[in-house]
């Protein structure tokens, strides 16, 4: 047995040694969660469906790690070395790797369109794997500290955090210098597959400037996997492949030096959007790095004022107070995008919002438009009264696991207990009633796209968890969902 097996096989830590919640017993939801978590194994990661989804997808695999740290922290380490091991030289860390035994026609766009090792030479791309060009929300720095924290004597004896603390500091560069392109300190997004919410009707404004890619000159497999009408349509498709060829052509430059826009910001290609959930998670994982830096020895203060920095420029460049959330700002038009999507909603996870914020949000919540509690018992990805909602369109009305764990989080972090509670049931029930769900109806919570899905499993399986926040003070330390009394 080698020495990794050696200490993942050893019983885990107790007392101070602990770092986040005690693992439960086994609970039949449980064993189902591991079981769709070990089915979607490759061996060094998780595919999000093997039908659907075959690959490694970016901020997949930081919410899978999050989960897999319960039943096997060796193995949510392991996700996010992957993952990182894949990143290109300019920092970026691409939302897919491909697995070179996967078949062409099973995903597109696939290996052959992005041309990573050829098209991305000049921005570092790996020559040994096979990536995407663009990039999904940063939760990476965040994943990581919860996974040390599940078994810090594991972590150490690898030398995980040294190994990845250096990629991962490189990651939040590419993005708070290249991506800033609207000048106002927030990184913005090139495409709305970056953004994770790819269908969602905030993209709807940008994307109308987006002049289509010929329908014949592009075959959709997720059409062979999933309903027409849960999908987004051939004309979005359409001006999504327009966009990523448009940057692939141009060798993913972030700044192809085009006239500044009218809001001021550097040069920009076509789509260029600052997104409120995005750089939600990059503050939040900002402030894990912070607490990565301290236990490698170093103060973390830099990074704990970058984070309260960015959390300054969130709310002057993307808070609405008439509306009671975040909104979109399109960076090449120089103007919020007037969509209320959950992405708005998602900057509640942050510990540093004042709190006449934090009231209009959780109120906006459980308000008409999302219903949070009353017509609702999972968050909408989409306002309910808006003229696109669609309860099934991807991303245009589900209801997704993902966001409500993270919202979840966010009531419970600013004392909203009864909240948070009420969501952590609603979504724990909803997954075990569709199969792990990849995403559900907001209103009857029937399952939609794909089932076994590993975020939902690996979502349900931290929830599981006693939740966080029963006498851990955590404004302090700007790390929701941690216990991390044994590495401080």
């Amino acid at each position: 047995m080698d020495r990794t097996a050696q200490l993942s096989a050893r019983p885990r830590p107790t007392g101070r040694a602990v770092a986040y919640d005690p693992p439960v017993a086994a609970t039949p939801l449980h064993l189902r969660a591991a079981q769709v978590l070990d089915g979607n194994w490759t061996g060094t990661s998780t595919v999000p469906s093997h039908s659907l989804y075959p690959h490694q997808w970016s901020w997949d695999s930081a919410f899978i790690a999050i989960g897999l740290r319960h039943v096997s922290p060796l193995r949510a380490q392991t996700e996010l070395e992957t993952l990182l091991a894949a990143q290109w030289g300019d920092g970026r860390v691409p939302h897919i790797v491909f697995n070179p035994s996967v078949p062409l026609d099973a995903y597109f766009p696939s290996p052959d369109f992005w041309r990573s090792s050829t098209a991305g030479r000049t921005a570092g791309a790996p020559r040994t794997v096979q990536t995407s060009g663009i990039v999904q929300p940063p939760v990476h720095a965040l994943a990581a500290w919860l996974v040390h924290c599940a078994d810090p004597v594991l972590s150490r004896a690898r030398g995980f955090l040294p190994r990845l603390h250096p990629r991962l500091a490189a990651w939040h560069r590419y993005l708070l210098h290249r991506r800033d392109l609207g000048g106002g300190g927030l990184a913005s997004v090139v495409h709305p597959w970056e953004q994770g919410m790819d269908n969602s009707p905030c993209w709807d404004a940008p994307l109308a400037r987006i002049t289509p890619a010929p329908a014949r000159s592009f075959r959709r497999a997720d059409l062979d996997h999933g309903a027409a009408e849960d999908r987004p349509t051939d004309l979005d498709y359409g001006r999504y492949v327009r966009l990523a060829t448009d940057y692939r052509d141009r060798g993913y430059d972030d700044d192809p030096g085009a006239p500044a826009d009218s809001g001021g910001g550097r040069g920009t290609g076509a789509f260029a959007v600052e997104d409120p959930a995005f750089n939600a998670l990059l503050i939040a994982s900002e402030f894990a790095l912070a607490r990565i830096a301290h236990e490698l020895g170093a103060t973390g203060t830099a990074r704990r004022a970058r984070a309260q920095r960015l959390t300054a420029a969130l709310v002057e460049r993307l808070w609405d107070p008439a509306e009671g959330m975040f909104l979109c700002r399109d960076v090449r038009a120089g103007r919020p995008i007037p969509e209320r999507s959950v992405s708005g909603l998602v900057p509640l996870l942050l510990p540093g919002l004042p709190r006449d914020i934090v009231t209009a949000l959780v109120r906006t919540l459980g308000g008409p438009r999302f219903g949070l509690g009353d017509s609702t018992r999972l968050v909408p990805s989409y306002d309910l009264l808006g003229e696109a909602f669609d309860p099934h369109r991807y991303w245009r009305g589900p209801a997704w696991f993902n966001t409500a764990w993270l919202l979840e989080r966010g009531l419970r972090l600013h004392g909203e207990q009864p909240r948070a509670d009420a969501l952590r049931t609603a979504a724990l029930e909803t997954a075990d009633a569709t199969g792990f769900a990849e995403y559900v109806d907001p209103y009857t919570g029937e399952a939609c796209g794909a089932t076994g899905f590993s975020w939902t499993a690996a979502l349900t399986l931290d929830l599981l968890h006693e939740p966080f926040g029963h006498g851990v003070s955590v404004p302090g330390n700007g790390t929701f969902g941690t216990r991390d009394k044994g590495s401080e």
